[in-house]
């Protein structure tokens, strides 16, 4: 049985599959070229991130298909109750790539907070002759701790970055709009644990309270933060936004930063994706990453190895 990891799958997960009996095939296929090659290939599984789009036309028309899988957590490219309706197995990773997301969100608070981004602009080019004034420049940042984040969206990536705020100190709330409360376990280096249980907010509340506001939500229909909720945020706020473009509302982001309502944000989604608008990237008060929140090889080697695990368990036991 063929496999065809479209986006790419781990080292380790392409040794589990093969262990199996699976052939596994890591290319590039385009868009306009898939159906012609599964077809061709009799694919069985196909594999894919966020780059591949796996719509109802693709699926009818490729009846080898028995599985569709997604590393990662959104499944906005994927026709699922199409596919699931035609007797195809459909399934991701939801939980293996949360730390990794939740850590990059701390990378642009982080940043953001000290201006590190600016600071890495203008040192190269003028730390040699103006390195009191960029010290001076650069020296109103400001610490996470004793502060309060406000998370939207408390499944597993959301609980895992209030895991890290809990451990650096910080205040959390949360919101969302199906869990109640989580127990947040924290595990230190030397193996102990402490347990706390956070009982969600109303988003009103979380708006009128955080310092920061980080989103953590599958792609919606309507913008959650729009002028209107940025109206009702402290002045100063940070926002980071990892989870889908289109959840804020990009326009009203920036003119919110024009007017010093919002410091800074962090995006690493984009509504345009793959084409951020100019607005977004030259906007010096933006700290920028291309969508990488899941990418890191730890996360990587974990979902190859929990893909690999679903197929065998599908198609083969």
């Amino acid at each position: 049985m063929k496999i065809l990891a479209n986006d790419g799958i781990s080292k380790s997960g392409i040794a589990l599959l093969e262990k199996n009996g699976f052939s596994v095939i890591v290319m590039k296929v385009a868009q306009n070229q898939l159906e012609k090659f599964i077809n061709e290939e009799q694919i069985v599984g196909l594999l894919v991130r966020s780059a591949t789009r796996v719509s109802q036309d693709l699926i009818e028309a490729c009846p080898s298909l028995k599985l569709i899988g997604r590393g990662g957590v959104g499944m906005d490219n994927i026709d699922v109750e199409f596919a699931i309706d035609r007797g195809l197995h459909v399934i991701n990773t939801p939980k293996v790539s949360s730390n990794s997301v939740a850590e990059l969100v701390f990378a642009h608070l982080f940043g953001m907070a000290r201006f590190l981004p600016a600071s890495n602009r203008e040192m190269p080019l003028e730390g040699d002759t103006r390195f009191n004034e960029l010290k001076k420049a650069f020296s109103q940042g400001i610490e996470l701790r004793g502060k309060t984040l406000g998370i939207i969206g408390f499944g597993s990536i959301g609980q895992e970055v209030a895991k890290i705020a809990m451990g650096l100190g910080m205040h959390v709330i949360a919101t969302d709009t199906e869990i109640k409360k989580a127990i947040i376990e924290l595990t230190f280096f030397n193996h102990q644990k402490i347990s706390f249980t956070i009982e969600t907010q109303p988003l009103e509340t979380l708006l009128t309270t955080a310092d920061f506001i980080t989103l953590h939500i599958p792609a919606q229909e309507n913008y959650t933060l729009t002028e209107n909720e940025f109206n009702k945020m402290k002045n100063g706020v940070g926002i980071v936004n990892t989870a889908r473009g289109g959840v804020l509302n990009e326009v009203d982001l920036i003119n919110a930063i024009e007017n010093g309502k919002v410091q800074f944000a962090g995006l690493d989604v984009f509504e345009s994706e793959p084409t951020p608008e100019i607005q977004i990237l030259m906007n010096a008060e933006v700290s920028l990453s291309p969508h990488i929140g899941g990418a890191t090889l730890e996360a990587q080697e974990r979902i190859g190895i929990a893909l690999a695990t679903q197929i065998i368990h599908l198609l083969k036991n």
